[in-house]
């Protein structure tokens, strides 16, 4: 009888991150690895970091230790054996991390996640598998993004050819994803959430100069449409009534394939797939967004009319230093466009505030586009060089306590001004999309533009007959903050509410 080992999966970061750990979980479960929720429980804890910012890498680090404690801890009732880093710190940082943590038994870059099976018995076996050197991941893809399909390159939620498994399906171990195609990754859920990502492509060919993201997520390439569609048949066929797609920037999909408007054409084909109730698209680029796209997602049945622009900030002068585009007028036209479409469209952004030379007029401007651009959510940042980024090397860096200042300045600022939007929408018919029931808090969930984690949620005020994954057809009634309180409706002839409902309020249909 072989022997049983166990891994526990602990995700930290973004949406992105979160698809790379379900298809490691996939690749684990079909080499006979059993998945446990806790890490006190597994034999390897496999910590799936994150490496944008110093408060994520520290956030990192704190999980690797904790889950090293279960190791050494004695009379703890663990029986944690080996912690392994992955992810994007871990990439980023490779032999460096590994020297400076010496807790963690192995660090894992991109390139060891086809074989993750090999090294985590390896390492938990007492043997050591070399930290990998990090490098530039942009240089591992040609130049041309035409020619960028046909690359041998790791891509953490694309799968490739070469390590695409020889079994058919039905040998494979319950809910495990198949292969479906040359670039289909093995993925299996980690929870039963009604709600899943689905990697659209990976990397970025931008150079914002303070992100150093494309250096260790490599340049952009997207998933065949197809691929994409396989993956979301499958996630239906588990239960998942909504996707979100997710990429370091959807709005650049298809210009490896030879067609920048293939978002438009996938949209409608996802939205039809038989169980998904609602698509949803993340980190789209203002620069980037086309009247076509802008159409599509605003008049689509089935297609949330939900904006996650990515602004970072609306002074000229400082996006400029960003290696942006755009200001605060053009960026309200935007807005303006895209509520004329679907007036009760939802957008969420995040800024950067202190960023070097940014001045007090700077900051002006930027309370003059949030004070006009009426987001759902806001995310603001402080900046903090981030090694290896052209700001880095900026002259004109503001003191801690500056920064610390604007900050807290328009981090209020920006709570006022989503619990306003909040409240203008009282009255509106909303669908949400319930994610838990419990008997303190009720029926729980989200509508059309509110996106998982980050955006608030709604509570509805009558959860009789309902379960996770039905969809609501509501009233709001009142708001907290940003969340809100929906009455929902009767169903025709009265009785529970409706799961027939698809989020099409907002689209006019």
């Amino acid at each position: 009888m072989p022997e049983r080992r166990t891994v526990a999966l602990v995700t930290l970061g973004c949406a992105r991150n979160e698809v790379d750990s379900e298809e490691l979980a996939g690749r684990l479960a079909a080499d006979g690895w059993e998945l446990v929720p806790e890490a006190a429980d597994a034999d390897v804890a496999v910590v799936n970091t994150c490496g944008f910012v110093e408060a994520a890498k520290k956030d990192s680090v704190d999980a690797l230790l904790e889950a090293n404690d279960l190791k050494t801890a004695s009379g703890s009732g663990a029986r944690t054996r080996a912690v392994v880093a992955v992810g994007c710190m871990a990439e980023r940082y490779g032999k460096e991390l590994a020297t400076a943590l010496p807790e963690a038994d192995g660090v894992l870059g991109f390139d060891d996640y086809a074989d993750i099976s090999d090294r985590l018995q390896t390492i938990l076996s007492g043997g050591v598998h070399a930290s990998h050197t990090p490098r530039d991941r942009r240089k591992l893809l040609p130049i041309s993004p035409a020619e960028r399909q046909s690359a041998d390159v790791a891509l953490p939620g694309h799968g490739t050819a070469t390590v695409a498994p020889a079994a058919a399906a039905e040998d494979l171990p319950e809910g495990v994803a198949p292969a479906s195609g040359p670039r289909a990754p093995l993925r299996r859920r980690l929870d039963d959430s009604p709600v899943a990502s689905v990697k659209l492509a990976s990397g970025c060919d931008r150079r914002c100069s303070f992100c150093a993201i494309p250096a260790f997520r490599g340049s952009f390439i997207s998933r065949r449409p197809a691929d994409v569609l396989g993956e979301t048949r499958w996630l239906a066929g588990q239960g998942v009534k909504e996707i979100m797609l997710v990429s370091e920037n959807n709005t650049s999909y298809g210009k490896d394939l030879g067609d920048i408007r293939l978002l438009e054409a996938l949209l409608p084909e996802l939205a039809e797939v038989d169980g998904i109730e609602r698509v949803r698209v993340s980190y789209l680029q203002p620069a980037e967004m086309r009247p076509g796209l802008i159409d599509v997602l605003t008049s689509t049945p089935g297609v949330a009319p939900y904006f996650d622009l990515s602004f970072q900030h609306s002074a000229p002068g400082v996006l400029r230093a960003m290696r942006r585009f755009g200001d605060t007028d053009r960026f309200l036209e935007l807005l303006g466009t895209i509520r004329s479409g679907a007036p009760q469209a939802g957008v969420r952004s995040n800024f950067i505030v202190g960023f070097p030379g940014e001045t007090e007029e700077d900051v002006a401007e930027l309370e003059r586009f949030l004070t006009g651009a009426r987001l759902d959510a806001i995310g603001v940042f402080g900046y903090s060089d981030e090694e290896g980024t052209e700001a880095a090397g900026y002259e004109g860096k503001l003191d801690e306590d500056t920064v610390a200042e604007r900050l807290a300045h328009i981090s209020r600022l920006a709570e006022e001004l989503t619990a306003q939007r909040a409240e203008e929408r009282l009255g509106e018919t909303v669908h949400v999309l319930v994610e838990s029931v419990d008997g303190e808090e009720g029926a729980v969930g989200r509508g059309a533009h509110q996106a998982p984690e980050t955006d608030g949620q709604i509570v509805l005020t009558d959860s009789r007959g309902l379960l996770p994954g039905r969809m609501v057809e509501a009233k709001v009634v009142a708001a907290e903050g940003v969340d809100l309180v929906a009455e929902p409706f009767p169903a025709p002839g009265g009785g529970t509410p409706s799961g027939a409902a698809r989020c099409t309020e907002e689209a006019g249909t």
